[in-house]
């Protein structure tokens, strides 16, 4: 018999990677092409980061781990059907007697009992600061005693040095007991993780393992220093125009005046166009339309004024160089939705408000730069490739991908942009790690790229950080689906 084979979407993995959000994989009976399909993700995954060499050994963790977890849910089934107290000790003695031989030789009752029941297993493979997160969910709590047992073979697998000496040590002890953890934990340890980074937790009715995996030593030295070169390279992009700049000077001038600033923006008619579109749209509310210079930049103000000139500068630079309008489309998008989400989320706060549109522009600089190189700036890179033995497709996915915000923050700082943008564009894939000053403008952000995505359906609400939409007090998928319904309806309206 031909065994089916469950197809991988390789895009949505793409997506998942360069989001930094998690990819879940969910299965209640975990039949055999579950796992090819599990195995088949996995290996992808690793190829999109660079990774294959983890693969043989995580490939063999998973698998333990997502058995392990089966077999947790169907010990539930299987006390509950013989009124067995999985939580009592004699009790959960008495049971594991035949449980083994009782539910093999009856599988398919005990695994459509637990299908009924909800006892899910979810396998989430996540990318974030160079780290790779992989966690393994069941719905079934550890007892106190299982959860026991599971932590003095963690502590066994330390005392050992290698995979060899513990398989060694391990059969030779007369019941083998923890054998497969053991190995488990020592080929994790070979591929870079520390003890700290594997933990088993129980709560909320759920068993939760993670296991937190650096990127090799390697490969971070490299794609880190191709990435500064990168910067030092693009350091040949022009400077914004000088009409730009010298408002910027004005406005950072003490002795400025706003008549002053007001001049020089007129003396550009792109500059009094779009500063006159921004003061007359639906922000300011304003009860009959501005058609002065003077009043929209005291309506507007001086930040406003700024991050106007911050993103008309970045687009002129970039724009004419990067032909690829579904990326600009996106950030336009994002800087829309980042808007109009301020409005009713910010609570008040103007300059959250005031920041939003331009850093929701921008935040994904790091690809837009990347794109918008030219032929000799990439043909550079590719030297820089060969010397560090480097492929140049590796570099490029790691722009594009894991790598991309710290690639725009850098050009966002060679640029002088004001702290708050270049923090957004570093973190907007992981607001939790934002410098706790910019972390609610770069979760709104994260949050607004997050509805252009699930708009486009390129990713669900599961994989949107908790943290995040609790800080914006959205507690439901009905209450995400609404507001992404009303902001995709408003911005094709507008």
């Amino acid at each position: 018999m031909i065994q089916k084979r469950i197809k991988v979407d390789e895009n949505k993995i793409k997506t998942a990677i360069q989001a930094g959000i998690p990819l879940t994989v969910t299965t209640y009976t975990l039949p055999q092409e579950m796992l090819v399909y599990i195995e088949d993700v996995l290996k992808i995954f690793l190829k999109e980061v660079n990774q294959e060499q983890m693969f043989e050994g995580l490939s063999y963790c998973l698998k333990e781990l997502v058995n392990n977890a089966k077999k947790a849910n169907t010990k539930r089934i299987y006390f509950s059907q013989k009124h067995l107290d999985i939580t009592d000790k004699a009790q959960y003695d008495e049971g594991m007697k035949n449980f083994k031989t009782d539910t093999l030789n009856n599988i398919r009752y005990y695994m459509d009992l637990q299908r009924k029941a909800g006892l899910y297993v979810k396998v989430s493979l996540q990318t974030r600061n160079k780290k790779i997160k992989i966690e393994i969910r069941n719905k079934s709590e550890l007892a106190v005693f299982e959860y026991k047992r599971i932590h003095d073979k963690i502590t066994r697998a330390q005392q050992y040095e290698s995979v060899e000496e513990g398989m060694t040590q391990l059969l030779d002890d007369s019941e083998g007991a923890g054998l497969g953890l053991v190995i488990m934990i020592l080929i994790l340890r070979k591929i870079g993780m520390t003890e700290e980074n594997f933990q088993v937790l129980s709560e909320n009715g759920e068993t939760l393992t993670r296991l937190i995996l650096p990127f090799g030593q390697k490969f971070n030295q490299d794609v880190s220093a191709l990435s500064k070169e990168f910067v030092e390279i693009v350091k040949g992009l022009p400077e914004f125009p000088e009409n730009i700049a010298k408002i910027n000077k004005l406005i950072s001038d003490p002795k400025s005046k706003m008549s002053d600033i007001a001049l020089q923006i007129s003396s550009d008619v792109s500059l009094t166009a779009e500063l006159l579109k921004l003061v007359n749209s639906a922000a300011f509310s304003l009860s009959s339309p501005c058609h002065s210079i003077s009043d929209a930049v005291k309506i507007v103000g001086l930040r406003g004024i700024r991050n106007l000139l911050f993103s008309i500068g970045s687009i002129q630079n970039l724009m004419s160089k990067s032909d690829n309008k579904q990326m600009w489309d996106h950030s336009y998008k994002v800087a829309y939705y980042a808007y109009n989400l301020a409005r009713n989320f910010a609570g008040g706060d103007r300059i959250c408000i005031e920041d939003s549109y331009v850093c929701g522009l921008l935040h994904d600089m790091g690809k837009i730069v990347f794109e918008a190189a030219h032929p000799d700036i990439l043909e550079k890179i590719k030297v820089m490739c060969d010397q560090r033995n480097v492929s140049t497709s590796l570099f490029e996915s790691m722009v594009a991908g894991v790598n991309h915000g710290d690639v725009g923050a850098m050009i966002a700082e060679k640029w002088n942009f004001p702290p708050v943008i270049v923090s957004v564009i570093r973190y907007h894939h992981d607001p939790d790690s934002a410098p706790e000053d910019y972390r609610k403008i770069t979760s709104l952000i994260y949050l607004a790229d997050m509805f252009v995505k699930y708009g486009d359906e390129l990713v669900e609400y599961e994989q949107i950080n908790p943290n995040v939409l609790s800080l914006f007090n959205i507690t439901k998928k009905e209450q995400f689906e609404g507001i992404s319904d009303r902001l995709k309806k408003a911005f094709y309206k507008d």
